[in-house]
């Protein structure tokens, strides 16, 4: 009989402990009166040095060649802004038996979001992919959703996204456009240094979104969030994420496969084209849905939270694959990206 090994680390990403700790602390102490607008002031700031640190470390040169993969940028972007959210809206049929309309319009909001930039590139990394494009894939699909989520959330949430208008964009494209220009434009300069301390500004990186979960979750505490859902409706959210989550997983790896992409390209296809950004979204919510922007991000959330536990396990058992120990990839430039890239871990975005 084989003796039981005692697990050498947790199977749960630290970080995800460290985001549940984060609402844990908001439920216990949420920020109130100038507090309030202090944390919600820094948080701003946060994610905009997020945006700036992601636009430094995309280098003019991964982002010429990410355009020879358009076929694989298309793919992620149609997943993101086409199936994502018709899936959402066929979710509406689950209106009022699992989900209650508040609810209903978060996870349609979910859907709406930008994909992730920094878990893409890790997980991708992970799993032996092809990190080039996945660099490229997430960085297109956050600037092209700074425009597309705010139009989608006009047109599909209506009157519920009160906040859209022309000054919202121009506060969304404030905070998240113009931080990561900047940065590419300031690369020249401090690109040298972004990458040699990546690991500490990858702190930077986390501590920016627990901040902005702080934020948001004080702002729903306050507002009484957790009275307005119960435990059976909570139960049933998390059980429409994890189908909604599975579906994608799915069609992003057999869809790609359909459409003739090798395995590098799969997998980044996969990670790209079925999470969705907390950085993007929660900033988007707040200007578009103003004070009801708490119970509208609860989906995205917890749907954050899930996917990074997901695609963690998904990446680790992709690595193992015989096509990635024998080296096969689609792009040689992905063995040389996947080394610099690994420093990141599963513990981003």
């Amino acid at each position: 009989m084989k003796r039981l090994r005692r697990p050498s680390r947790l199977p749960i990403d630290p970080y995800i402990l460290l985001l549940l700790g984060t609402v844990g602390l908001a439920a216990l102490l949420p920020a109130r009166g100038t507090a309030a607008d202090a944390v919600s002031g820094a948080s701003t700031a946060a994610i905009a040095l997020l945006f700036f640190l992601y636009g430094a470390r995309l280098s003019t040169r991964e982002a010429l060649d990410g355009l020879r993969h358009w076929r694989l940028h298309v793919t992620v972007l149609a997943c993101t802004f086409v199936v994502f959210p018709l899936l959402g809206l066929a979710a509406r049929g689950l209106v009022p038996v699992v989900l209650t309309h508040p609810l209903w319009q978060g996870l349609l909001f979910l859907t709406l979001v930008p994909s992730t930039i920094q878990s893409s590139i890790a997980f991708t990394s992970i799993a032996r992919g092809n990190v080039p494009a996945a660099i490229c894939a997430g960085s297109f699909s956050s600037l092209a959703g700074i425009v597309i989520t705010p139009l989608l959330a006009a047109s599909l949430l209506g009157g519920t996204a009160g906040g859209f208008s022309a000054d919202s964009l121009l506060k969304i494209v404030l905070q998240l456009l113009v931080p990561f220009l900047a940065g590419q434009v300031l690369r020249r300069w401090i690109g040298g240094f972004v990458t040699r301390h990546k690991k500490i500004l990858g702190y930077v990186d986390r501590g920016s979104i627990l901040l902005v979960v702080y934020t948001a979750f004080s702002q729903g505490v306050v507002q009484g969030i957790w009275h307005q859902v119960s435990p059976a409706r909570l139960a049933g959210l998390l059980a429409v994420e994890a189908v909604l989550l599975a579906v994608m997983l799915a069609l992003t790896w057999y869809g790609a496969r359909a459409l003739g992409f090798g395995r590098a390209d799969r997998i980044t296809i996969q990670f790209a084209g079925s999470k969705k950004s907390l950085a993007a979204g929660l900033p988007m919510a707040g200007v578009l849905f103003g004070a009801h922007a708490a119970l509208a991000v609860l989906p995205l959330m917890l749907f954050h939270q899930m996917q990074l536990m997901v695609c963690a396990v998904i990446a680790k058992r992709r690595s193992h694959d015989p096509e990635a120990k024998s080296g096969q990839v689609s792009d040689p430039a992905a063995a040389a990206a996947s080394r610099s890239a690994a420093g990141t871990g599963s513990r981003s975005r």
